[in-house]
């Protein structure tokens, strides 16, 4: 009797086309369909990532609905994964087949000015191309019954193999659980890092912050490890108060409880306002009610969400000129590549809650569901398993 087939080592793949199932958005507004793909293998500079996990996060809805003014289709999204490195590309010294990792919407490359600058993390080595939805060289990796399937934000998570450039990668802690710690790659991350890094609460600030999502109660987490002495949750729905307590929230408004314009109550609730502000929703008129909620003199807000296409934000000079201070945070201001394994080790260590972001788990199969579940606002995270 012959010996059995056996499935081919990841090494025996390393220089071929890899067919696999992914979850493919072929135009907007529609939901995403479950597809076999073609992966090819990465090129000089690249890795191919076997995701094991992956998150839905807003931006992700936010492209799929078709308001993205880079939204590109067809396109397989996802960007909060983890996984492991399948085979690495010609050049790729930091990296190989076998490393537990993290893909990173904003990478690291450590030489651009950008990179070089300790005020910003916007490294803008492969943005053009990765605004454009193609690799480094202008291409693409993917192929769907004959097809080309563009990438996203340098990427997608959605598909049980995807190639990324090797400057868009974290090499974490092997013991990390992937399916707790692949919510580092945008959410937790933006989140703690807009009050840690962006902000820099101090102990005994007193902070505010608006919209009570993953990106929210991350922030209330991240002005907690601070040190913050009062920390107000503010939302419209009720529903999520509890949470935000248990993340380190001290308390929660509605503003449709009161007849006066929100800033106005934290105002009088503060002595003259809050030391720190976050808008976390994405909506321009709650971004001006964060900055007119802060303290004159010193209140700095922190613009965390991300609005829609061609919104401005308004608010009268004066507000500026007696000393508020208006700011924005990208990936919390984490240099990526180096700051994600020090995140996945803060968690490990407890420092950092993760587990508690994730309410739900789904399927590859379920994937529209975790998207049903985030619009409906049952769940903070919902955990895909490739």
């Amino acid at each position: 009797m012959s010996a059995p087939l056996s499935r081919p080592e990841p090494a025996d793949m390393a220089n071929q086309v890899i067919k696999c199932k992914a979850a493919v958005a072929w135009e907007a507004g529609k939901p995403l369909s479950i597809e076999e793909i073609e992966v090819a293998p990465p090129k000089a500079h690249e890795v191919r990532i076997k995701i094991i996990a992956t998150a839905v996060c807003h931006t992700d809805a936010y492209t799929l609905s078709g308001a993205d003014p880079e939204g590109c289709f067809p396109v397989i999204l996802g960007h909060e994964g983890a996984g492991i490195v399948e085979s690495v590309g010609e050049g790729v010294t930091k990296l190989k087949a076998g490393d537990t990792v993290i893909p990173l919407y904003i990478p690291q490359c450590g030489e651009c000015k950008f990179c070089l600058n300790p005020k910003t993390n916007l490294c803008q080595k492969i943005r053009v191309t990765q605004g454009k939805g193609l690799m480094p060289d202008g291409t693409s990796r993917f192929t769907c019954k004959g097809k080309t399937i563009l990438h996203y934000m340098g990427t997608s998570t959605f598909s049980e193999y995807t190639v990324v450039a090797d400057i868009s990668v974290a090499k974490i802690d092997p013991l990390a659980p992937l399916d707790k710690v692949c919510l580092l790659g945008c959410g937790i991350s933006t989140g703690y890092g807009a009050a840690v890094n962006t902000a820099k609460v101090e102990p005994g600030s007193v902070c505010a912050v608006f919209g009570l999502g993953a990106v929210g109660l991350a922030v209330i987490m991240g002005c907690k490890v601070a040190g913050a002495s009062r920390i107000i949750g503010v939302d419209i729905n009720k529903d999520k108060f509890a949470r935000a307590k248990e993340f380190g929230a001290t308390e929660c408004i509605n503003p449709q409880d009161f007849s006066k314009p929100i800033q106005e109550v934290l105002i009088e609730m503060t002595d003259g306002g809050v030391d720190y502000s976050f808008e976390c929703i994405g909506n321009v008129k709650v971004m001006r009610a964060a900055l007119e909620a802060c303290h004159k003199g010193w209140g700095v807000s922190v613009v965390v969400g991300v609005a829609a296409s061609g919104e401005e934000i308004a608010t009268r000079p004066f507000q500026l000129v007696t000393g508020r201070t208006w700011k924005g945070t990208a990936f919390g201001g984490w240099k990526s590549v180096e700051s994600v394994p020090k995140l996945v080790s803060e968690y490990m260590s407890k420092k950092i809650k993760v587990d508690e972001f994730v309410t739900h788990n789904l399927s590859f199969d379920e994937i529209n569901k975790a998207f049903e579940l985030m619009h409906s606002g049952k769940s903070i995270r919902t955990v895909v398993k490739i």
